[in-house]
């Protein structure tokens, strides 16, 4: 095989290299198209977390290309340009619409998860992300929670016609997350182009088998995330609860109807979840071919799902198989996968688009070993909320924060005119949920998308002009990987200027409680956040202006 500027150039038995090719002498080793993964999240909350150890680790699995559920729309763009300084598969980014407290709209704002509940909200909704360049939507029609928590809303039949609709209008796929027989049955209907995660409440019909050839829709299981006992979960304390239970049932659905859909042709390929709990970036790619032979595929069949089948689903036509022409993203394994498809595990060599990233002689560029981006540096204004358009004056898109959950706190955000003609302010309004800790904040991301950190270090502190109601109030400073540091701040229903130097800012436990608080540093600041909280079913209000960074020798405490 001849590859030439990314792409297989030819393949014959008789080829000699030419007059100055590097060789790669792989005798006992097969060579595969490079895996997909066709649905992966590269959150903050999953390990590895920074984007290059993400990539370093598909890469290592022999996985070139995967659809991921980032961060809001607004990282779109740094994270393709992170992308660009690293050697990575290719990702394809991937906009999130539900319904108003439906799945992934129950703990995220607008920002991350649009809402919809209406055939023309959906069209509005699509309208507005189709500027960010998604590669695909994936739209969560399906509210059923497994039997294991209350179910959230779900997305009505004409809603999701109009979302695929507008969507295909736009070159947009859309991919939806289904677990029931009979959103699945509505989400063929409409005309998506690929159901992800599993149908578990009951067993596939013929029904859905006719609709879903009728529109060409492919089906990705995700068998990894829903496994009773997951990659680096331990021996459960009690192997016969009730939630360990019911996952053992869902499982043995799930895979069942894996293997009755491939049985009936219908295109299964390869997707995960992985950056849930118990699907590690990459290994988990790899652990989904085996459990899709569990399902009923033969290793050859589940290794058409995690490439060629998959590539169809992402309109890709330049990958997926080996052929002259087709770009050369590439694995060589030990062992044979076609017979035992476990030999996935032993990647020996990667190639994207011609290059060995994965193998002894890979070169990968330093980024790859760098958890972040370089801090940047800011202006002393971070916003005024003189921008009519949503946005501070540092250009990035401002955002709010509550408790999460189907009883969570309503909360309204507003830009309005200050009153003493000096301007305007953001006006924010809560009721909170019956939580037991509920919040309501406002957060200004220092750089787009809160994807590269800033650096605060020629800065003493941060000054803002603020009233309200509140039982209690506080800004904080928000780092990567879920750092935080907060101050408390005594509202009052009189504007009062605040300045608050760094060294006053106290590290907060992590969200989930595990850890230490962390030191104060200021090469690490992704968001200012401004939180107000109360008790259970109260009202707080608070309104903010001028917020600024301190030159050295300005803060106080």
């Amino acid at each position: 095989m001849l590859l030439r500027d990314g792409r297989i150039a030819a393949i014959d038995a008789r080829l000699r290299a030419p007059r100055g090719a590097r060789v790669v002498e792989a005798e006992g080793l097969a060579l595969l198209p490079g895996l997909f993964d066709v649905h992966t999240h590269w959150t903050p909350n999953a390990r590895p977390a920074a984007l290059p150890a993400v990539a370093n680790a598909y890469l290592d699995a022999g996985v070139t290309t995967v659809a991921a559920y980032p961060q809001p729309p607004e990282a779109y763009a740094p994270r393709r340009a992170w992308l660009a300084q690293v050697a990575a598969p290719t990702v394809f980014l991937g906009a999130r619409v539900s319904t108003p407290l439906g799945h992934g709209a129950d703990w995220g704002d607008q920002s991350t998860t649009r809402w919809v509940n209406s055939p023309a909200a959906a069209r509005a909704a699509v309208r507005e992300l189709a500027a960010y360049r998604p590669d695909f939507i994936k739209a969560f029609t399906d509210g059923w929670r497994y039997n294991n928590y209350p179910d959230n809303t779900s997305m009505d039949e004409a809603t999701l016609a109009a979302l695929v609709e507008e969507a295909h209008a736009h070159g947009i796929r859309v991919f939806t997350h289904t677990v029931t027989l009979a959103r699945a049955k509505q989400a063929a209907r409409a005309g998506v182009d690929l159901i992800a995660h599993s149908i578990l409440d009951r067993e596939v019909d013929e029904e859905l088998v006719a609709l879903m050839r009728e529109h060409g829709t492919a089906y990705a299981p995700t068998l990894a995330v829903y496994e009773p006992v997951r990659i680096g979960d331990p021996p459960p304390a009690d192997p016969d609860n009730r939630v360990l239970r019911q996952r053992r049932a869902n499982f043995a659905v799930a895979l069942a109807n894996a293997g009755r859909l491939h049985a009936a042709g219908i295109p299964v390929v390869l997707g995960t979840d992985a950056g849930m709990t118990g699907t590690p970036h990459g290994r988990a790619t790899q652990h989904e071919l085996e459990l899709l032979v569990r399902a009923g595929l033969t290793p050859l069949q589940a290794l058409h799902a995690g490439t060629a089948a998959a590539a169809r689903v992402l309109g890709l036509e330049d990958r997926g198989t080996i052929a002259v022409g087709k770009r050369a993203d590439l694995v060589l394994v030990e062992g044979e996968p076609w017979r035992d498809v476990a030999a996935m595990r032993n990647v020996r060599r990667v190639f994207v688009a011609g290059e060995e990233v994965t193998g002894p002689d890979a070169r990968r560029p330093a980024a790859n070993a760098h958890d972040s981006l370089p801090p940047v540096r800011l202006p002393a204004l971070l916003d005024d909320f003189e921008r009519a358009d949503g946005r501070t004056a540092l250009d990035t898109l401002r955002i709010t924060d509550n408790d999460g959950g189907n009883d969570r706190t309503w909360q309204s955000s507003l830009r309005i005119a200050r009153g003493d003609g000096h301007g305007h302010v953001l006006s924010t309004h809560a009721r909170f949920s019956h939580a037991e800790r509920p919040y309501a904040a406002v957060l200004l991301p220092l750089t787009r998308g809160s994807l590269a950190p800033a650096d605060l270090g020629a800065w003493s502190g941060i000054t803002f002009q603020a009233r309200g109601e509140a039982g209690t109030a506080w800004v904080e400073v928000r780092g990567q990987e879920g750092r935080r540091w907060m101050h408390a701040i005594a509202l009052q229903p009189q504007w009062r200027e605040y300045r608050i130097a760094w060294k006053d800012f106290q590290g907060m436990r992590p969200w989930r409680g595990e850890g230490e608080p962390p030191a104060w540093r200021g090469d690490d600041a992704v968001q200012i956040a401004f939180s107000v909280a109360g008790a259970p079913g109260s009202t707080a209000w608070f309104e903010l202006d001028e917020v600024r960074l301190l030159e050295a020798e300005a803060a106080q405490p």
